[in-house]
């Protein structure tokens, strides 16, 4: 499945945050589709990355609460909503 993950600054600075990222390594579980960085500090970060696991969700966001709000959403793709929207409404 697919989730989007949008980080909005908690705490550090922004040296403190980028060194990091740069030292972090995708949790096992994790397919990576997209990584943006923001020009704004919220968010800051939106990552995208498909899961099969719960408990990569739970990883993903433990290993950055202390610095960034992280809230996680499932996703569809367009072609994926409008493929169910034409189911739902038959």
């Amino acid at each position: 499945m697919t989730f989007v993950a949008i980080m909005s600054v908690r705490e550090g600075t922004e040296e403190e945050r980028l060194g990091r990222r740069m030292q972090w390594e995708i949790p096992e579980g994790i397919e990576v589709v997209g990584e943006y960085w923001l020009f704004t500090p919220d968010p800051e970060c939106i990552f995208v990355f498909e899961a099969e696991d719960a408990a990569v969700l739970m990883a993903f966001s433990g290993a950055w609460n202390d610095v960034y709000d992280v809230t996680i959403y499932p996703a569809l793709t367009a072609a994926e909503g409008m493929e169910l929207a034409g189911e739902m409404l038959g």
